[in-house]
């Protein structure tokens, strides 16, 4: 287990519900997707870089997803991620995505 964090530090976050709209494969060592992914108005488009390949960019297209909008762009090689979408690891160690178990608006903040 980490360590006890204060509230204030989740409060800090700003995690968003997005959509992602275009997948592209990023120029990366590892097998990568370039998302772009639409947090709404007040945000607008950010650009995630993730090993999501467990997922067909089909599947991947118009999902919705929980993203960290305020961590600043972060470079990867020689792509640069401005938000990170959040997920966990499947039984095989793959990504899984997590995303809202109904549709919600884009860009709604996480509680």
């Amino acid at each position: 287990m980490k360590p006890i964090a204060e509230f204030d530090n989740f409060a800090n976050l700003d995690i968003r519900i997005g959509r992602i709209v275009a997948v592209e494969d990023a120029a990366t060592k590892k097998p990568t997707y370039r998302l772009r992914i639409d947090f709404g108005d007040e945000v607008g488009i950010k650009v995630s870089c993730g090993a999501f390949r467990n997922y067909s960019r089909e599947e991947l297209i118009g999902k919705q997803i929980v993203g960290v909008v305020n961590f600043g762009a972060k470079k990867m090689g020689p792509e640069v991620s401005e938000a990170l979408v959040l997920g966990v690891p499947g039984a095989q160690g793959e990504t899984i995505l997590l995303t809202p178990n109904s549709a919600v608006s884009l860009g709604v903040t996480v509680f």
